[in-house]
């Protein structure tokens, strides 16, 4: 029989490798508090990379059938919090996006609800989509930070998808939903390729690269709002 070991490493490896995103999230967190922005959002895209593919490794690997001592699921659920939610909580409270008064108040409500939604074992749905708005505070900080919109705009947002939270309408997962999948793949790297693009112009880029990353936001949304109604239909 052959030794375990080496698929016990292997495996294990996998868990570092998601780990490792808790040592992004920590230098996301230093360039918040230091205010360099551009920094803490390629951080957090970094992040969301490992986030994206370490699950591809965990089920090629049979992580959590070699080493069921470990949950990956817990380990992501930790890491995603700190990536999803606080960190761009933070960048909320501090960064001038919303009014002065109400920046800190908000936070907290993002990360009270957040922690409520990481709780519910039914956040996602078995055809790949969440329920409810899945608490994706780095992108809609992302898009706040990059449109700068007035401060009580900004605060409706905010107050609009902290309600949504809790709200049974279907959001896409756009690596695991079925529906129009590669489509859905397709602009989900377009976005990547538009979202670093205004980071290299310090969220401050050229309009045509603002209306795709909106548009794309909306084509998601939209998909979402499609699948909702069918379901009600």
């Amino acid at each position: 029989m052959p030794s375990p070991y080496p698929r016990r490493i292997t495996a294990f490896a996998v868990h570092i490798f998601t780990a490792s995103g808790a040592a992004v999230a920590f230098g996301a967190l230093i360039a918040a508090i230091q205010g360099e922005f551009t920094v803490m959002f390629a951080l957090l895209g970094v992040a969301l990379l490992i986030d994206g593919v370490d699950g591809f490794f965990a089920r090629r690997l049979r992580v959590a059938e070699v080493l069921p001592r470990w949950s990956g699921e817990v380990l992501d659920h930790v890491i995603d919090y700190l990536t999803y939610v606080f960190i761009p909580a933070l960048a909320l409270a501090t960064g001038a996006i919303l009014p002065e008064w109400l920046a800190v108040p908000a936070a907290l409500a993002i990360v009270v609800s957040s922690a409520l939604y990481f709780a519910d074992k039914e956040m996602k749905t078995d055809d790949g989509f969440f329920r409810g708005f899945p608490v994706l505070w780095n992108l809609v900080v992302f898009y706040l930070f990059l449109i700068q919109p007035p401060p009580f705009v900004s605060l409706v947002i905010v107050a609009v998808l902290i309600v949504l939270t809790f709200v049974p309408f279907s959001f896409v997962h756009p690596l695991r939903a079925r529906r129009w999948a590669a489509a859905n793949a397709a602009l989900l790297v377009l976005w990547g390729v538009l979202a670093f693009a205004a980071l290299t112009y310090h969220l401050v880029p050229p309009p045509l690269v603002v209306v795709g990353l909106l548009l794309i936001g909306a084509y998601f949304i939209a998909v979402g709002l499609v699948q909702t109604l069918s379901q009600r239909i």
